[in-house]
């Protein structure tokens, strides 16, 4: 197992997934090429943010009006949803600890829909921070 590392969170990279930075955030997928996990992270200047702020902030950014439920990811609390658009089937998650809030996003092919759920939950629950 390897550990994808930034400067304020880690978690745990299978050899079958591969990690990328971008300029924006940090590209996972897994070699099979059936999806793609992307996650942004971004800080609160003051404060900590709390769930009921994750809340606020899917609601206005998400694309879609989600049906959003609390989740835990490692060592984050927040919200997730999902949905499908143009063919693609999307999940989101918008996840805090702190003054720390990641925006996290799985996209596969619609037909592949549901394929890596277990595995994505899996990498997931292994976010720590640093």
């Amino acid at each position: 197992m390897n550990v994808l590392e930034t400067e304020w969170w880690t978690m745990a990279l299978p050899p079958e997934w591969w990690a990328d930075t971008e300029e924006d955030g940090i590209l996972v997928g897994d070699r099979d090429d059936v999806g793609c996990i992307e996650i942004s992270t971004l800080h609160k200047e003051q404060g900590e943010f709390d769930i009921a702020e994750a809340m606020d902030i899917a609601r206005s950014e998400s694309s879609q009006t989600l049906q959003w439920t609390k989740v835990s990811l490692g060592d984050f609390e927040g919200v997730a949803g999902q949905f499908v658009e143009e063919g693609a089937a999307i999940r989101e998650w918008y996840v805090v600890r702190g003054g720390m809030l990641l925006f996290i996003t799985y996209s596969c092919d619609e037909d592949n829909s549901g394929m890596d759920d277990a595995a994505v939950d899996e990498l997931l629950d292994t976010l720590a921070m640093v």
